[in-house]
């Protein structure tokens, strides 16, 4: 980085550490299961708190014959959830559609974070006394981790449901090379059950804290490199075209995150519910 910053005491490595790091209670010197996220905890129950009190005040003031704004967009959002469900899930689950909504919702709102100015929330924070606060959820890998183990907890039971625990069994035993590589057909279906999880989380904590540091980088150009009026004059516009382009492409991004891992729930779901 900048030898401003390195003359500034590792400022910048201590700036993105900073934001980086999550407001922690309880067993916070290494990676100890008993580490509380407080800030992850707190900001995600808040986003689905939201969600529940802006759906039960529209479920009070729908209006069939003059809907307003707010009412046509989620409509639309449900229409779209609808459709999605119907097209990659076999069957009718009356849980499947509300859980991929509520799933596309709360990821989309968590991710929607991101689009906060990075300092603006950790500066209230620490004059609130609060020495961490990582304000996007999903760039804790708890969170992302947490959601795709709910999910692949139902694609277990629902396996176990619908084929039976012989017929799950059987899954392990002859799939997918038949009844002569019985120890290569287990290894390969654990494998491929445990990359469901997986794939869930890591993909969407990989994209979210990728975006979150580009935020951050780009925050520092004025916080490290400008010097003097010449630097404001060339380093403050290049600043902010470059936070406008990338808020802008990260708009797609955080909405297409929320989309993949709701359709992949879905179909992971789907086919716990196949009979082969």
């Amino acid at each position: 980085m900048s030898e401003a910053a390195s003359s500034g005491g590792g400022g910048t490595v201590e700036y993105i550490q900073h934001h980086l790091t999550n407001l922690c209670a309880g067993d916070c010197g290494g990676a100890g299961f008993w580490a509380w996220h407080l800030d992850t905890i707190v900001i995600s129950f808040l986003l689905g708190a939201l969600i529940v009190t802006a759906s039960w005040r529209l479920g009070r003031r729908l209006s069939p014959d003059k809907p307003g704004g707010f009412q046509n967009t989620v409509e639309a959002i449900l229409e779209f959830v609808s459709g999605q469900v119907r097209d990659a899930f076999p069957g009718h689950n009356p849980l499947i559609a509300p859980l991929a909504l509520t799933i596309f919702l709360w990821v989309f709102l968590m991710n929607a974070m991101d689009l906060i100015p990075v300092d603006l929330l950790p500066w209230i924070g620490e004059h609130l006394g609060l020495e961490h606060l990582k304000v996007v959820p999903t760039t804790d890998l708890s969170t992302t981790l947490a959601m795709s183990l709910s999910v692949f907890i139902l694609i277990i039971f629902y396996n176990i449901k619908v084929k039976g625990p012989v017929g799950y069994l059987k899954m392990f035993l002859f799939h997918p090379f038949g009844k002569y590589l019985i120890p290569v057909n287990i290894v390969m279906t654990l494998i491929e059950e445990l990359a469901k999880p997986l794939s869930l989380g890591l993909r969407l904590f990989g994209n979210l804290f990728a975006g979150e540091l580009v935020f951050l980088l780009i925050a520092l150009i004025g916080g490290t490199l400008v010097t003097g009026l010449f630097g404001w004059l060339f380093w403050f516009p290049l600043q902010v075209s470059l936070d406008l382009g990338w808020l802008i492409f990260h708009l797609l991004v955080i909405t297409l995150q929320a989309f993949i891992f709701m359709v992949l729930s879905i179909v992971y779901l789907g086919m716990a519910h196949s009979e082969h």
